[in-house]
């Protein structure tokens, strides 16, 4: 029977693969790759399997949707197991729906392995609880890109709230977001923190206020991909950009 495994490769480092997730690349005969997979988890598939890299990665050419939905068919119908790998879980911003709806309706199987999101592990490498109930009673997590000619998030409404706002694929766009969220009346000093290459060897992040999150990025320099995080749990993230470490930071500011 035609099947697809919709995997979630976890926010960057192998070792937060899931168990299952492992098993699934190391037994497909096809490997469909997103750009944020990286090449140590693609090392788990088997030496006969064929990896494509379809990655897509805004501003950068991008491997059409239409046609990776045709390539995983194709190959399904072949009788092989293909998987689709993808950073972070495959149902959030990552077009697993779309892939599942497509193939479902012709009659292939769909198997999703769930991953563990950036959204989440991202801000935990770097000390901030997005749920810590002392702080807030929620996490909303939000693209910071609509795309396909898609309306933006409703930045007005999620100014108001209440929740840590986790914002997915938004660096490129920080700017416009800062601005539209504190014209809907989040407080300038709200913390907020930004997180690139979350759990990788080059992770690195600043944190700062709403107002000056934007100045801070460009200082250091951070490039995505990248988690931002606004809310009051901002302001627990550690201090260890650059490779300086809590400690050696306050010896430094003695």
């Amino acid at each position: 029977m035609a099947k697809v495994l919709l995997v979630g490769a976890g926010p960057g480092a192998a070792d937060l693969l899931t168990l299952r997730a492992a098993r699934a690349i190391g037994e497909a005969d096809v490997l469909l790759a997103d750009a944020l997979v990286t090449d140590e988890v693609l090392a788990l598939a088997k030496p006969s399997a064929r990896v494509l890299r379809v990655g897509k990665r805004g501003g950068m050419k991008s491997t059409a949707q239409d046609f990776i939905h045709r390539v995983m068919a194709r190959y399904a119908r072949r009788g092989l197991t293909v998987a689709r790998v993808k950073g972070g879980d495959p149902f959030l911003f990552g077009r697993g729906g779309e892939e599942a709806e497509y193939l479902e309706a012709l009659g292939i199987d769909v198997e999703v392995v769930p991953g563990l999101t950036s959204g989440i592990a991202v801000p935990a490498a770097v000390g901030i609880p997005v749920t810590h109930r002392a702080y807030t009673h929620g996490v909303t997590l939000v693209t910071g890109t609509a795309g396909d000619g898609r309306d933006e998030p409703n930045w007005a409404a999620l100014a108001k709230c209440g929740t840590t706002l986790v914002i997915y694929m938004g660096l490129g766009r920080l700017l416009n977001i800062v601005a539209r969220l504190i014209a809907a009346g989040m407080p300038p000093d709200t913390p907020a923190a930004a997180i690139a290459s979350g759990t990788l060897p080059g992770q690195r992040h600043v944190k700062g206020t709403l107002a000056d999150l934007p100045n801070r990025v460009i200082a250091e320099g951070l490039s995505s991909p990248a988690i931002i995080v606004v809310g009051e749990v901002a302001a627990l993230a550690r201090v260890q950009d650059l490779g300086i470490d809590e400690a050696a930071a306050r010896v430094l500011a003695a």
